[in-house]
């Protein structure tokens, strides 16, 4: 018997064994140079490659351009520590604003480090302090050769184009490569580095207008892909790009773009579309670049030379405009390419969660994106049921009537919670409309609610399926701005979850065996979305007066915009 015991226990060492010398090597050969990565420490099958640099450093001559290429190395490259974030505006004596491992506001752990506990010693910082010089990427296989040709992923972090980092432990792809795909994050420009227009920049480009230079760091992070990724078992050929909140706001732009076309095949969006959180006209290159313009007379710097000249210490900060409408990466405002079919081929999986307005403030009652009736507005005479009414008549216009009649609230006590559902039926409705815009065009569209409320100090978040909450699932690890406690219905949802990504990562639909089926999304007035959350199968039925509703207001802003803008 002991025998017997010893043989299983030698042959469970030699299952083991094999499967980790089977792995990728630990030195991977990219365009640039020889990597040395490291061994997974919760999964030994998965190898991992930090801090890559995609570009050159964006620094000096290269600031406020399209990304450089990257230096050449001859001794090999230690793969084994995630770069710096992105700074996203210079000044306050040289620390500039760092990238914080937070949501847009929200307090989290500094570095992405986990949440210290009473007892514990602190923990070494996950990334060294952030800085301009932040190009870089990270790569997550599970792969057993370079031949593998497994498919691809690269998540575009959120943070309201001001903050986030590919290296926070919030999105450590580890539990999501174990599954098959190859995990790719990275590094994006951010705030006034990232996003900032002035004329001068477009007439140095080129180009009708300037701006996006983070986007442009998107594009540069894909190409890396398209010339690299089969050195770690990756197929260049079945790449998906994927992000959260702002990050989503850019998969939403590169879906759109002309100069990402061919870059990737299918899309992930989570809680963001092209025209934000909500509907929206994009800003257009006049009024960003008169932006910028206004803030260099401010600041007395007569030129861009002079601009890039300036040490970081010195640099005023500058406005971040998001995402503008620059004749090139962003030819038109992207509803006009949406409505006439020119946006990519490519699969769309797209969503949002049940109490998204919470994040933003108020409870669950908090302000999102566009303001008016629905988000709060500003203050007026009378009762607060009063003030509700006349926002509507002032935003909705003919429409009022309709949305008072959906949304109606007749005393003050229920408009905080009216406008917190306004906000999050909006988001719904967003994501859900760039589904079926895909199937329009004849690929497929996949749509879901995720509503699970996980607990935090032994109860349920107090603000609900929040704007973010569904990441920490989709990553299949318990990771968020504070300490999440699952238990069995989070770890089978985080399975569910994660599975169904990488099955649309695969081949451009979630579903597979031992999972609920997903229904394809090709019509807002009709279809279901996929509820996410205790348990997981198709809504009962669309909510199809409120999605009727915002249909009618979008119709109304596509009537304002103009071709060309």
């Amino acid at each position: 018997m002991k025998r017997v015991a010893l043989l299983v226990l030698l042959g469970v060492v030699a299952v083991c064994t094999s499967r980790t010398s089977a792995l990728v090597p630990e030195q991977v050969r990219v365009d640039t140079g020889l990597l040395e990565g490291v061994t997974g420490t919760v999964h030994p099958t998965v190898r991992i490659f930090k801090g890559i640099p995609f570009a050159a450093p964006p620094l000096g001559a290269n600031r406020w351009r399209a990304p450089q290429a990257a230096a050449t190395w001859d001794a090999v490259f230690k793969a084994d520590a995630f770069g710096p974030s992105c700074i996203a505006n210079g000044g306050a004596g040289g620390r500039g604003r760092g990238a914080a491992p937070g949501r847009g506001g929200a307090a989290a752990p500094a570095r992405g480090a986990a949440p210290a506990q009473a007892a514990a010693p602190a923990q070494p910082p996950r990334q060294p302090p952030a800085s301009e010089d932040c190009l870089t990427l990270n790569v997550w296989t599970g792969a057993n050769a370079a031949s593998d040709r497994r498919p691809v992923m690269l998540w575009v972090y959120g943070g309201g184009f001001t903050g986030g980092s590919g290296g926070l432990q919030w999105y450590d792809g580890e539990d999501l490569a174990v599954k098959g795909p190859v995990i790719v994050t990275f590094n994006y420009r951010l705030g006034g580095f990232g996003f900032f227009a002035h004329p001068d920049l477009a007439k140095e480009a080129g180009h009708p207008g300037s701006g996006n230079y983070g986007m442009m760091d998107a594009i540069a992070a894909l190409q890396w892909i398209q010339r690299n990724i089969r050195a770690f078992g990756g197929d260049p050929n079945n790449v998906t790009v994927a992000g959260e909140s702002a990050g989503a706001i850019m998969v939403g732009a590169l879906v759109g773009s002309p100069q990402a076309r061919g870059l990737f095949h299918h899309a992930i969006v989570e809680s963001g579309a092209w025209m934000g959180l909500q509907m929206g006209r994009m800003t257009s290159t006049q009024q960003a670049q008169e932006n910028g313009a206004r803030a260099l007379e401010t600041a007395g710097i007569a030129s861009i030379a002079e601009l890039r000249a300036r040490p970081l210490a010195e640099l005023p900060n500058l406005p971040g405009n998001g995402l503008v409408i620059d004749g090139h990466l962003i030819p038109e405002d992207l509803s006009l390419t949406f409505a006439r079919g020119a946006q990519n081929d490519v699969d769309v999986l797209a969503g949002s969660n049940k109490d998204e307005s919470s994040f933003f403030g108020g409870g669950r009652g908090g302000r999102g994106g566009r303001g008016g009736a629905g988000a709060g507005g500003d203050a007026a005479a009378g009762s607060a049921a009063e003030a509700y009414v006349a926002r509507a008549r002032t935003q909705y216009g003919d429409l009022a009537d309709t949305f008072l009649k959906v949304y109606s609230a007749t005393t003050d006590a229920e408009v905080a919670a009216m406008q917190a559902l306004v906000i999050n039926d909006e988001i719904n409705w967003n994501m859900r409309q760039f589904a079926a815009a895909q199937s329009k065009k004849g690929r497929k569209g996949y749509a879901y609610f995720f509503t699970r409320v996980p607990l935090r100090n032994g109860e349920p978040q107090p603000n609900g399926a929040t704007h973010t909450a569904e990441i920490s699932y989709v990553f299949n690890h318990p990771y968020s701005n504070g300490p999440l406690e699952w238990n069995d219905v989070d770890r089978r949802l985080a399975d569910q979850m994660s599975s169904y990504w990488v099955n649309f990562m695969t081949r451009g639909d979630p579903n597979g065996p031992g999972l609920p089926a997903w229904p394809q999304y090709t019509d807002v007035s009709k279809d279901r979305v996929m509820v996410l959350g205790d348990t997981v199968q198709p809504e009962a039925a669309a909510p199809a007066e409120k999605l009727a509703f915002f249909d009618a207001v979008y119709a109304q802003l596509m009537n304002t915009l103009a071709p060309s803008n």
